[in-house]
């Protein structure tokens, strides 16, 4: 990790020195973990407190002197910064009981923020100075917020509780300065409240833990097969019926266990704008994504004239109870356009993304194939076949997007197509709408596919980053999916493939890290899954790491030892590094233990 060059009484590495080992009384008298705050939890190891995750681009300190923060302490927010105060009194405040008034930025004992343009957009600068105090300074108000990130964590876990454990004392952190920015502007996480619904005071918490990580976009899977989870005003069954299912298979779908309780639920429009907002004060856009043509089971159960009536009974289709690719996909009717412009018309009503996804993955054509419908529509629009059809299907809603300011992003299946017939025999590509972009989730390939055409990618290969999948290969992983992705294997993670030209990297607008759901039917399981393989992740999406064979994983888990404290101030039911409690199992539960093939789940 990049760093300035320190005296001999500095640490040299992020969190080498913290706690009791780094911070001294301002009369230079060392100061103790429970006076400091920077120690962790009663029974760990001193001296963890400061690792900081993700790690930053530079560390001048941290020094044998220490800053305290206080009753005294004021909070100076410059205009463009007030979000980020609110959310310190809100966190720091509760933590300590520190009341933080608004005072001037120029006085002793002040916690400054303030916007500074030399500093890149989401880059900060913090300085924490004895017989000062702290100033954060960030390029954006989004930098002054990660800024106001790193404070927390250099408080130690206590910290991230939500109130103080030892009322009356003031955290105090070592006098440094830290200078950051990120690598990547799309730094995301998907999840899916489609397959297990998860109530907004879950996603509330999740956008939360996102923050904490320094991630900046929650990519939201609204709708499949097994659910409809976002509320449409014009179409009341898409949530009336859609949201419900029977029942819910346990564990892969092989599986011959069944939950017969009902599942189900959504978001209302104020949820959905409640979220917005919550993510917007934290910096996280929100994406939603509805998935079409395929893994639309739910929509066609509510209404049934969507489906492919002149091949299957849609009338006697329900919101589906299991797992896998599902063969009831959209018509490729005007009806069906129609209806979803509708539904996204409400959507970009409720996002204000930029982006909106439309899933485009895992579309089997064989009722296509089998429809007279679809077969006149091939025809109507001399398209080469079913393949064709789908990234029809796909351009229309991509021009759509782009007609009212907004851009498609769909999975890598959206670049398959086929194309139009060409006169004198052949084909045409069809193409991306432009603006479309793409989330490269079969491997690298697509990515590398979109980013040569010119499009933008959003690097999310199943392989390294499906935190579905199991992190070990031990019997004792509760319902193991898909490949064995250790927290070693998610920090050598790499989004940007090398065979990319430069002109072609700068196609990659980031990285995301996909929660599917299928086998998660509680906040518990979620957390196990995603943590701790978040916290490397979220490492490899910020910091400008070296190549993966040269990344010091052994410092990456010395500063996890101080992180396992944040989470646990936090709840989170991580994986611990020695495998799962006996209470984190699933005996009996079935998954799907392979190596070197997909999941599909």
């Amino acid at each position: 990790m990049p760093q300035t060059e320190t005296d001999t009484e500095s640490a040299t590495t992020a969190g080498a020195v913290t706690g009791a080992d780094a911070a001294t009384t301002a009369d230079g008298a060392n100061a103790t973990d429970a006076e400091t705050g920077t120690g962790t939890a009663p029974g760990t190891a001193p001296g963890t407190g400061s690792g900081l995750i993700p790690a930053p681009l530079r560390i001048d300190g941290p020094y044998r002197c220490a800053v305290r923060l206080g009753e005294r302490t004021a909070l100076a927010a410059a205009p463009g910064t007030e979000g980020t105060a609110r959310w310190l009194r809100d966190t720091l405040g509760a933590a300590f009981a520190l009341p933080l008034p608004p005072g001037p930025d120029d006085a002793a004992d002040t916690l400054a923020l303030t916007l500074d343009p030399d500093l890149p957009a989401e880059g900060y600068r913090l300085d924490a100075v004895t017989n000062w105090g702290v100033r954060i300074a960030g390029g954006s108000p989004a930098g002054v917020f990660w800024g106001a990130q790193t404070l927390r964590q250099l408080l130690g876990p206590h910290a991230f509780r939500r109130a103080p454990l030892a009322p009356g004392r003031g955290p105090v952190l070592p006098q440094q300065t830290i200078e950051d920015a990120p690598r990547f502007a799309w730094r995301g996480m998907m999840l899916d409240v489609a397959r297990h619904f998860m109530p907004k005071d879950g996603v509330l918490r999740y956008i939360d833990l996102l923050a904490a990580h320094k991630l900046n976009v929650l990519h939201l899977h609204l709708t499949d097969d097994q659910g409809w989870r976002i509320e449409i005003a014009r179409y009341p069954e898409l949530t009336r019926t859609g949201a419900w299912r029977a029942r819910t298979k346990i564990g892969h779908r092989a599986s011959p266990l069944w939950d017969e309780r009902p599942h189900g639920g959504f978001y209302t429009q104020d949820d959905i704008r409640e979220i917005v907002a919550y993510a917007a004060a934290r910096h996280i856009t929100v994406v939603p994504e509805i998935d079409i043509p395929g893994h639309s089971q739910a929509a066609i159960a509510a209404y049934p004239e969507l489906g492919n009536t002149d091949v299957i009974d849609t009338n006697s289709l329900e919101v589906w109870d299991t797992w896998g690719v599902n063969p009831n996909v959209l018509a490729p009717t005007d009806n069906a356009l129609r209806f979803y412009e509708h539904v996204l018309a409400e959507v970009l009503e409720l996002f204000p993304s930029p982006f909106v996804h439309i899933g485009g993955d895992e579309c089997p054509k064989d009722q296509w194939k089998a429809s007279a419908t679809a077969q006149a529509r091939i025809a109507e629009l001399g398209l080469a076949d079913e393949d064709a059809l789908q990234s029809w299907f796909i351009r229309h809603f991509g021009r759509w997007l782009a007609d009212r300011g907004r851009r498609l992003i769909g999975w890598d299946e959206i670049l398959e197509g086929g194309g139009r017939a060409a006169p004198g025999g052949g084909t045409t590509e069809l193409g991306l709408a432009e603006g479309a972009a793409v989330s490269s989730w079969r491997g690298y390939a697509g990515g590398i596919a979109a980013a040569r055409a010119g499009h933008d990618v959003v690097m999310c290969p199943e392989q390294q980053v499906y935190l579905d999948h199991r992190q070990h290969a031990s019997p004792h992983e509760p319902v193991p999916i898909g490949y064995v992705r250790t927290l070693e294997d998610v920090y050598r993670f790499e989004p940007v493939p090398p065979e990319l030209t430069d002109e072609q990297a700068a196609h990659v607008l980031g990285t995301q890290a996909n929660v599917w759901t299928e086998v998660m039917d509680s906040q518990q399981r979620v957390d196990y899954q995603v943590f701790p393989r978040l916290a490397a992740f979220a490492e490899v999406a910020w910091s400008r790491l070296p190549p993966p064979a040269d990344r010091d994983h052994q410092d990456f888990g010395r500063r996890m030892t101080a992180h396992y404290a944040r989470l646990d101030a936090l709840g989170v039911d991580y994986r611990p590094p020695g495998g799962p409690h006996p209470w984190q199992r699933r005996p009996g539960v079935l998954g799907r233990p392979i190596d070197g093939a997909p999941p599909n789940v």
